[in-house]
């Protein structure tokens, strides 16, 4: 891909967001407060998702696993 080609599409992407967000009408401390808040909420969510979705997918596979019949573990060690 050119550089050019990447430059303006990143350019093309901000000015979305800036048109999408209606941030373009504030002023440029305004729009650095409002940035950083977006930014920390998107981290907050993708920490969250990263900590708490995993676990979340294990405790439903469990609970279906024991309703349709999965077999349940046993605590007697298996001897060789």
């Amino acid at each position: 891909m050119d550089i050019k080609r990447v430059k303006d599409y990143m350019y093309w992407l901000y000015y979305q967001y800036l048109l999408i967000t209606c941030s373009y009408v504030l002023e440029p401390w305004e729009q650095s407060m409002f940035n950083t808040v977006v930014v920390t909420v998107f981290a907050m969510v993708v920490y969250t998702a990263y900590v708490f979705i995993p676990i979340h997918i294990r405790l439903a596979f469990e609970f279906f696993s024991e309703i349709f019949g999965g077999q349940p573990e046993s605590n007697v060690p298996i001897l060789n």
